[in-house]
């Protein structure tokens, strides 16, 4: 049983009637007499909760902020008309920030025999999977003093995927491959090892590319044309430990970690090379591996959303292990962690030698723009103590750079704006010059 406002209004104005008019316990009884008897006959009429039949339908995944709509419908098999509320229940980081409260409230009048739908739209806050909770429904009387109350277990998960907002960075990265392969109408030729086709010389080619026997066989000046290697591997390393948890900005580490890792896999998937994932702390988190072109994207993108930075040490030991198992031949080894001086130096430089030896190796890691802005600070003594951290901070981002790429590495320091775009150049400029 529930008790609406309006009982205690009634009570209220019979409190005053009892005060005013009719001072005794005969009033009292009276004014509680007429409540018993409003709220007994709401009781009577309402539609029964417990025999309602609820379903859901909806959006079972959607991208990180964008909106995402869950309808539950709900059929009333009694003889009497449901009118009353109901409350969807979700945890609040399912919702806009502030709007949980009436999202997940709606109205309902549901004639006997029949059923209605009620839509809650959510839009989720944070990476992984939300659960909904409770369906609590109010079957509210015509007087609207009481009614029935009870809950139901509707279950569904909607997963929240990475927004994956580097995709805007995509169709110019895409430009540029088809310009290392040789398919745009410009004077160049692509840039690669393979060799793609014939085709007949134009004035800027590079003439150590013409073939001069299918020029005296064509009776024209005919020119080699090549691509770049295709059908290549590419393994995604991701420190998930707890340098991934340091936060920048609004977002971890680990957001700006994966929103690089997506436009590398959509880069490297039109380009023709196969791609897989590894996720690694103490233990694997989490691998995508031999997947198809179409298949390989959305992978990444519903494991990813399950990650979550590690309150822990990152056992490189183990994750290089891993890695060697995963990627048996030479591949491109993309490995997204820290360079912070004190993990890289006791873990990461003793044994990148290990993947340089066989593999092709780059190190990216995101870098914090605060420290920029607090290296440029002045006027107080706070401030110049600020910078001077803040620059040391640097210089110890750039010695273990600087020792990463005497190790055979190419490394990447950029803020999370534009590592990004950085690692998918760093991919495209490995093509060109023919190192994969």
């Amino acid at each position: 049983m529930a008790l609406t406002g309006r009982t205690a209004l009634l009570a209220a104005l019979g409190s005053l009637f009892v005060g005013l008019v009719l001072p005794s316990w005969a009033g009292i009884g009276l004014v509680t007499g007429v409540v018993v008897v409003g709220v007994l006959l709401d009781l009577a009429i309402a539609a029964p909760v417990r025999t309602l039949h609820l379903a859901r339908e909806g959006d079972s995944s959607v991208r990180l902020g964008e909106p995402a709509t869950v309808s539950l419908t709900v059929s009333n098999p009694s003889r009497r008309p449901l009118r009353g509320r109901l409350r969807d229940a979700w945890a609040p980081s399912a919702f806009r920030p502030g709007t949980d409260l009436t999202a997940s409230r709606h109205r309902l009048l549901v004639p006997a025999g029949e059923r209605r739908r009620v839509s809650t739209e959510l839009r989720p806050t944070r990476r992984g999977d939300h659960h909904s909770h409770r369906v609590t429904i109010r079957s509210l009387g015509p007087l609207g003093l009481a009614g029935r109350q009870g809950s139901h277990l509707v279950p569904w998960t909607l997963r929240a995927l990475p927004p994956f907002t580097s995709r805007k960075h995509l169709p110019s990265r895409l430009a540029r491959l088809r310009e290392l392969d040789g398919r745009t109408s410009l004077l160049t030729r692509g840039q690669g090892t393979e060799f793609d086709s014939l085709r007949e010389y134009l004035p800027g080619d590079d003439v150590r590319s013409i073939d001069w026997r299918a020029s005296a066989r064509r009776h024209t000046v005919a020119v080699r044309t090549w691509r770049p290697e295709r059908d290549r591997h590419i393994l995604i390393v991701l420190d998930t430990g707890r340098t991934s948890a340091g936060r920048v900005g609004d977002a971890p580490r680990l957001d700006a970690a994966l929103d690089a890792a997506l436009l590398l896999t959509a880069l490297a998937t039109k380009a023709g090379d196969r791609v897989d994932l590894l996720a690694h702390d103490q233990h694997q988190r989490g691998s995508v591996l031999g997947r198809s072109a179409t298949e390989v994207l959305p992978a990444f993108t519903h494991a990813m959303a399950l990650l979550e930075p590690a309150l822990v040490e990152t056992n490189l030991r183990a994750l290089t292990a891993a890695a060697l198992r995963l990627a048996p031949r030479r591949s491109l080894i993309v490995l997204l962690t820290g360079l912070d001086a004190g993990p890289a130096e006791d873990g990461l430089l003793p044994l990148l030698p290990r993947l340089t030896r066989r593999h092709e190796v780059v190190v990216a890691g995101v870098a914090d723009p605060r420290l920029t802005e607090l290296a440029t600070g002045r006027g107080t003594v706070q401030a110049v103590y600020g910078a001077a951290a803040a620059e040391q901070a640097q210089a110890d981002r750039r010695a273990v750079a600087e020792r990463l790429t005497r190790l055979g590495a190419t490394v990447l320091d950029a803020p999370p704006a534009t590592l990004p775009p950085a690692l998918a150049d760093a991919y495209l400029a490995l093509k060109a010059a023919g190192r994969l």
